[in-house]
């Protein structure tokens, strides 16, 4: 029987954006919105995510070259598909890698009409959203225009069906999203809802950082991936980049 899973399975985090900064600096001047002009798709690298993600790139580098990504997808977002192409400049791919496949389907979780809103400013001018949330749930609460978490992890449930179709065996990378990262793991390791918010709690998904899985032949029947690596930042440590994880501009109500 032909193996579906690829062999390895990288999800890491975009490096830090222009979004990261300017909601580090809403928060910490007590604002309500989140000053940053260009749409979200369109927000770029910090000059200190470019630096967290050529220290990253540097780390799959020094991999033989039969262990690095062959196959690279990655959210349509600026910032990821910057992050992605620095691994690349910096010799972290596979000789063999062919391009990079850009999918929607790992896009950002969109917020809707709280886009761009601090929690101050979510209180402020929706609080019937602030109480359904509270009401609902983080997980299933979906914000007008917006989506849920569960609609993050519907369509990375297709996600994963590509990528069990086309790349079997393969070294697959994903450049995306914190909320990708969480919602991978739920479907990969089939968590309940408590599970994935307890890990959530625990801290954000650092910039840059890996989360790592491994095909195991046999386990659960015909094999599956298993988790190796979480939020492991020693790359960028390793190369003097500060580790950082604030969330993104328009993430108050992830």
């Amino acid at each position: 029987m032909s193996q579906h899973w690829p062999s390895r399975l990288w999800i890491v985090r975009h490096g830090e954006s222009a979004g990261n900064v300017a909601r580090d600096a809403a928060h910490a001047a007590g604002l309500a919105d989140i000053a940053i002009d260009a749409r979200d798709v369109d927000v770029a690298l910090s000059p200190l995510g470019e630096q967290q993600s050529e220290a990253l790139g540097r780390w799959f580098a020094s991999m033989p070259p039969d262990q690095r990504p062959e196959i690279v997808l990655t959210s349509p977002y600026l910032r990821a598909r910057r992050t992605a192409a620095i691994i690349q400049e910096s010799a972290g791919l596979a000789a063999g890698f062919s391009g990079f496949v850009v999918d929607e389907r790992l896009r950002e979780k969109e917020f809707g009409i709280l886009d761009r809103l601090t929690r101050l400013g979510i209180e402020q001018r929706h609080p019937e959203q602030a109480a359904s949330r509270r009401l609902v749930g983080k997980f299933y609460f979906r914000p007008p225009a917006g989506e849920s978490w569960c609609d993050v992890i519907l369509r990375l449930r297709g996600m994963l069906d590509t990528i069990s179709l086309h790349y079997g065996g393969k070294r697959v990378l994903i450049v995306g999203h914190q909320v990708v990262v969480l919602c991978m793991r739920y479907v990969l390791e089939n968590m309940d809802e408590e599970t994935i918010l307890a890990i959530d709690a625990e801290g954000d998904v650092a910039n840059c950082a890996v989360t790592e899985f491994s095909f195991e032949p046999g386990k659960h029947g015909d094999g599956s991936l298993v988790l190796t690596k979480y939020n492991f930042v020693a790359p960028l440590e390793r190369e003097g980049a500060p580790v950082t994880s604030s969330p993104d501009a328009n993430v108050a109500a992830r």
